[in-house]
C-alpha cells in the first residue's frame, strides 16, 4: 500500500482531523514496553506477543517498512534467574529469600529467549525478520549512524524483513530521528497519557500533547513492577523525537489492535507532534468562542419582546419553505451518498426528508411561535412578610449543546425551541447528513436579526471539536445526546456539563387477559412496524399466561410475522411458542426485532418492566381499570400509557411544539422534552428594605398571592 494508509481514503474520512499525517506514513517504528511483553511474574505475555506480530505481519505486507524496538530481556531473564536459584536453594535460603539481580546479568539471560520467540512467531507469519543490538552509547560515536543507517538500509531493501532491536524508549526516540521515521509509535501498559496517575479516577486522558500546557501540570504515577522505565521516561523521549520533527503516538499494547488504529488516524491514546501548540491552541478557542458567542446572543435574545421572539419563528418558517427546492437538492445528495457508502436502510430513512417534510417542520415552528412566552412566567408568588414578597419564574438555561445522528429535521425543531426559550444554541449533526444541516442552518439563521446576531446557533462540522466543547463546563450549561446508547454513554464519561437524555430505548407493551384483542392488534402492530427505528417503537411485548395458544395472540403474531417482524422469546415464551431464544431482556435487536414473554398478571408485567426496561415509555392494554391503574401508578417510566401505542410518545404529539429528545432521568425534564425543558428557576425577592438581623423583628406570614 505505500503511502496510502491502512484502510484507504474511507477510512480517513473518520480519522481525526490533526493525524491526517498518517495517510503518508511509510517507515514505522514501534516501541514495546516490558509491561506489554511480560506478565506481572516476568514471564511472557504469548497472546500480546501474538497479537503484536500479526499488527506487524499485516503492515509489513500492505508495504510498511516496520523497526521493533522491543523492551522485556531484563523481565525474562529476571524470571529466569529466580527460578533456577529456587531450585538450588536450601531451606534456610527459601526462609530469607535474596532475588535482587544485576540488571545487565538479566539481559544477557533474557534476551536470547526472547529474541527466539520473536523470530518462532515472525516465522509463523511467514516473516522474516532480523536483530540489531545496539545501545544509547552506540549513538555518540560520528561513525556509528552511516553504519546503522546503511544496515537498516540493506535490510529494508530485501522487502519483507522487520528489523528488531532490543533497548528502552530513550533508544527508540534516538532511533526514530536517526532512520527519519515517519512515525513512533510507543506501546505501554495504559490507554496514554493521563494528567494524573492513570488509577485516579480524576484524571483525564491527554489525546495530544503540548508541552507548555501539560509539562508542568502532570504527575505521574508508579513505574511498572516489571520494567525499568515508566510513563515520565516515555513522555521525555517522546518529546525529545517530536522536537527532531518524528510524531509519537503513545498508546496501549494491551489492545489487539492499537497499532493499526494509530496508523488509520483514529483518536486514540496521547499524540506528540512539533505542531501540537499550534493545533490545540486553535482547536480551544474556535470551541470557546463558539460557546461564548452562543452565550452572549442568547442574552441579547432575552431581551426582546414576546412579540419580537415570535416573529423570529415566523421568519424562519417562512424562509424555510421558500429555500424548500434547495434544502431537499443537499438532501437527497446526503441521502445518495449514504446509500453508496452502503449505510443501514433505517438510518437513510431518518435522514431522509421526505415530500412534506419541510411544510410539516414549518407548521410546527408556527404552533411553537403561537405557545405562550415562557420566558420570566411567574410559577408563584409568596409574601415572605409584610412588604417582602417571594416569587419564583421560569428563565432560560443559557447555552445548550445538542448532539444528534441522521435527523437533519431535528436541527429544525431543536433551533426553534432555543430561540422560543431563549437559548444559544450549538449543533452537532451526524456526518451523514452534513449537506442537509448546513443548508438547514444557513437559512436558519439566515432570518435571526442582527441585534440578536447569527452565533445564536452555532453549528459543529468536526467530531474532533466535541471533546473540546464538552470541557465547557463554564459556559455550556446543557449537552443533550440524541442517537444511539454508545453516543449518550460515551457523552456522560466524558464530560461535567448535565447530560440529559435516554442511553436505551427498550419500550413495552403489556396485553392483559382482559384486553380487547382487536384493539391489542391495533396498538401492537402500530407501536412496532409504524416507525420501527424510532426510538418510542416497542421492543417488548408482554402476553398475560390466560392468552397462550388463544386465536387472538395467534392472529397477531401472523401479523407480525407478516410485516417482517422477528419474534424471539423469553424462557416462557421459547418453551411454549419454540421461537429463538432472546440472550438478555436488555439486549437491543434490530429494529424489526421483538421480544415476547408471558407473565403470570398486571403486577408480574409492572416488575418485569422494572427491572428490565429503561424508563422510556411503556403500555398496558386492558379493560380492567384496576389493572390499568396498577400500571400507570407503579411503572418507573417517563411515559406510561393504556390503551395507546407507545408512538404517541413525541414531543409534536403531546402538543409541546417539538422536541429535543426525550429524557428519562428522574432530575430535571422527563419524557419528551419541549420548552418547558430547556428552562430553569430562579427566585426573586422584592423587599422594602428589610434584613435578618438574627429574625429578630421579623414577622414571617408565608401567605400565597395570586400571579400578576
Amino acid at each position: 500500500m505505500g503511502r496510502g494508509g491502512i484502510g484507504g481514503a474511507a477510512a480517513m474520512e473518520t480519522a481525526d482531523s490533526t493525524r491526517a499525517f498518517v495517510k503518508d506514513v511509510r517507515r514505522v517504528i514501534i516501541k514495546v514496553g516490558t509491561a506489554v511483553v511480560t506478565g506481572q511474574t516476568g514471564r511472557l505475555a504469548m497472546g500480546r506477543l501474538g497479537s503484536l506480530c500479526e499488527q506487524v505481519k499485516q503492515l509489513n505486507f500492505q508495504g510498511y517498512e516496520v523497526i521493533l524496538v522491543t523492551s522485556g530481556a531484563v523481565g525474562v531473564g529476571r524470571q529466569r534467574l529466580q527460578y533456577r536459584k529456587l531450585i538450588h536453594s536450601s531451606f534456610a535460603d527459601l526462609q530469607n529469600p535474596q532475588m535482587d539481580f544485576d540488571g545487565k546479568a538479566c539481559a544477557a539471560v533474557g534476551q536470547s529467549g526472547l529474541m527466539a520467540i520473536y523470530d518462532t512467531l515472525f516465522s509463523q507469519l511467514d516473516v522474516t525478520s532480523s536483530q540489531l543490538l545496539v545501545t544509547d552509547r552506540d549513538f555518540k560515536d560520528p561513525s556509528f549512524g552511516d553504519q546503522l543507517r546503511e544496515t537498516v538500509f540493506a535490510l529494508l531493501d530485501l522487502k519483507d524483513p522487520s528489523g528488531i532491536f532490543w533497548d528502552n524508549d530513550s533508544l527508540a526516540a534516538l532511533l526514530a530521528a536517526e532512520l527519519s521515521a515517519d512515525i513512533l509509535i510507543m506501546l505501554s501498559d495504559v490507554e496514554g497519557l493521563y494528567s494524573g496517575p492513570p488509577s485516579d479516577p480524576q484524571s483525564k486522558i491527554i489525546h495530544t500533547y503540548v508541552n507548555e500546557k501539560h509539562g508542568k501540570l502532570i504527575s505521574f504515577g508508579e513505574k511498572s513492577c516489571v520494567g525499568r522505565g515508566g510513563m515520565q521516561a516515555k513522555v521525555v523521549a517522546a518529546v525529545n523525537a517530536a522536537s527532531k520533527g518524528v510524531p509519537v503516538v503513545i498508546a496501549s499494547g494491551f489492545a489487539t489492535d492499537s497499532i493499526i488504529k494509530v496508523l488509520k488516524g483514529e483518536k486514540i491514546g496521547t499524540l506528540f507532534h512539533n505542531e501540537a501548540n499550534s493545533w490545540e491552541c486553535t482547536k480551544e478557542a474556535t470551541a470557546r468562542e463558539m460557546a461564548v458567542a452562543a452565550r452572549d446572543c442568547s442574552r441579547w435574545l432575552k431581551k426582546l419582546s414576546s412579540e419580537e421572539r415570535k416573529k423570529i419563528l415566523l421568519d424562519i418558517a417562512d424562509a424555510l419553505e421558500a429555500n424548500e427546492d434547495a434544502i431537499r437538492r443537499e438532501n437527497e445528495a446526503d441521502v445518495e451518498a449514504a446509500q453508496d457508502a452502503g449505510y443501514e436502510k433505517s438510518l437513510v430513512a431518518r435522514m431522509t426528508l421526505k415530500p412534506g417534510k419541510i411544510t410539516n417542520l414549518a407548521r410546527s415552528i408556527r404552533a411553537i411561535a403561537d405557545m405562550e412566552d415562557p420566558i420570566s412566567h411567574t410559577l408563584k408568588r409568596t409574601e415572605v412578610a409584610k412588604d417582602l414578597v417571594f416569587e419564583k419564574a421560569y428563565c432560560p438555561l443559557g447555552v445548550l449543546l445538542i448532539i444528534f445522528e441522521s435527523r437533519p429535521d431535528a436541527l429544525v425543531q431543536i433551533a426553534s425551541l432555543a430561540i422560543r426559550s431563549g437559548n444559544g444554541l450549538l449543533l452537532k449533526g451526524g456526518k451523514e447528513a452534513m449537506r442537509s444541516n448546513a443548508i438547514l442552518h444557513k437559512v436558519i439563521t439566515g432570518a435571526i436579526p442582527d441585534s440578536v446576531g447569527k452565533k445564536l446557533i452555532g453549528l459543529v462540522t468536526t467530531k474532533d471539536e466535541i471533546a473540546d466543547l464538552l470541557a465547557l463546563d463554564d459556559v455550556i450549561d446543557l449537552v443533550i445526546p440524541r442517537g444511539s446508547k454508545n453516543l449518550v454513554s460515551q457523552i456522560k464519561a466524558t464530560t461535567k456539563i448535565p447530560v440529559l437524555g435516554h442511553a436505551d430505548g427498550i419500550c413495552h407493551v403489556y396485553i392483559d387477559k382482559s384486553a380487547d384483542m382487536d384493539m391489542a392488534k391495533r396498538i401492537v402492530l402500530d407501536a412496532k412496524v409504524d416507525y420501527p427505528a424510532a426510538c418510542n417503537a416497542m421492543e417488548t411485548l408482554l402476553v398475560h399466561k390466560d392468552l397462550n395458544k388463544t386465536e387472538g395472540l395467534d392472529d397477531l403474531l401472523v401479523e407480525l410475522e407478516k410485516e417482517g417482524v422477528v419474534i424471539y422469546g423469553g424462557p416462557v415464551a421459547h418453551d411454549k411458542l419454540k421461537v429463538p431464544k432472546v440472550e438478555s431482556f436488555r439486549h437491543e435487536y434490530s429494529s424489526m426485532a421483538c421480544t415476547l414473554e408471558f407473565v403470570d398478571d398486571v403486577h408480574s408485567a409492572i416488575d418485569h418492566i422494572n427491572r428490565y426496561g429503561s424508563a422510556h415509555t411503556d403500555c398496558i392494554i386492558t379493560t380492567d381499570e384496576k389493572a390499568a391503574e396498577a400500571f400507570l401508578q407503579q411503572v418507573e417510566s417517563a411515559a406510561v400509557f393504556h390503551n395507546a401505542s407507545t408512538r404517541f410518545c413525541d414531543g409534536t404529539r403531546f402538543g409541546l411544539g417539538a422536541e429535543v429528545g426525550i429524557s428519562t432521568g428522574r432530575i430535571h425534564a422527563r419524557g419528551p422534552v419541549g420548552v418547558d425543558g430547556l428552562l430553569t428557576t430562579r427566585c426573586i425577592l422584592r423587599g422594602s428594605g428589610q434584613v435578618v438581623n438574627g429574625d429578630k423583628g421579623v414577622v414571617y406570614t408565608h401567605r400565597d398571592l395570586p400571579l400578576q
